[in-house]
């Protein structure tokens, strides 16, 4: 699905991320990687949505181009649209619900950049590309699905392709995770 999605597939998409009463005492998120395409970094520092750099301190403006965002979402609001019609089916993020505020969202994902890999050397983890956060839940154990998930509701990310959206809760007990088929009303 690369490339601009139509209104009716944007609408079905928003629903699966504003399911009608459902999540209502919820914000949505979306945690943009700015690496995926120019227009990201630029159309965030723009926005007037509650929004932070995952990255600390100051970063050069080459870095802050490609730099990870948090990004609180609101129907209807430039940012997201541009991130709807243009994101979805193209990996530029992965977006949750949650109730936290943008600082503790802030710290609780940054926690989550760097990890280490069996030789010890530290590794950027992009778990905000949606290709990588479905194939990284169904991985976890029940500590670090505890550890994702303690701020969070859930995660709603594009499948392959973006014809769907997948999301994923935990339940403290296990890992749900739902395919929501986007019923494009044409």
């Amino acid at each position: 699905m690369a490339g601009t999605i139509s209104v009716a597939e944007r609408e079905a998409v928003a629903k699966a991320l504003w399911p009608p009463d459902r999540w209502s005492f919820m914000k949505t998120w979306a945690i943009l990687d700015g690496a995926r395409d120019e227009r990201i970094a630029r159309a965030v520092e723009r926005s007037s949505a509650e929004k932070c750099c995952l990255y600390a301190g100051r970063i050069s403006p080459q870095l802050q181009e490609v730099a990870p965002y948090l990004v609180r979402c609101e129907r209807g609001e430039e940012l997201t649209e541009l991130v709807l019609e243009h994101g979805w089916g193209n990996a530029w993020g992965v977006f949750f619900s949650s109730s936290g505020s943008m600082d503790t969202l802030r710290k609780h994902f940054r926690k989550f950049l760097r990890v280490t890999d069996e030789a010890g050397r530290k590794l950027l983890f992009r778990f905000y590309d949606p290709r990588v956060l479905r194939i990284y839940l169904p991985t976890c154990n029940h500590e670090e699905l505890t550890t994702i998930f303690s701020p969070l509701e859930r995660f709603v990310v594009e499948a392959e392709e973006g014809k769907a959206a997948m999301e994923y809760r935990f339940s403290g007990v296990r890992l749900k995770t739902a395919q929501v088929e986007l019923r494009y009303q044409t």
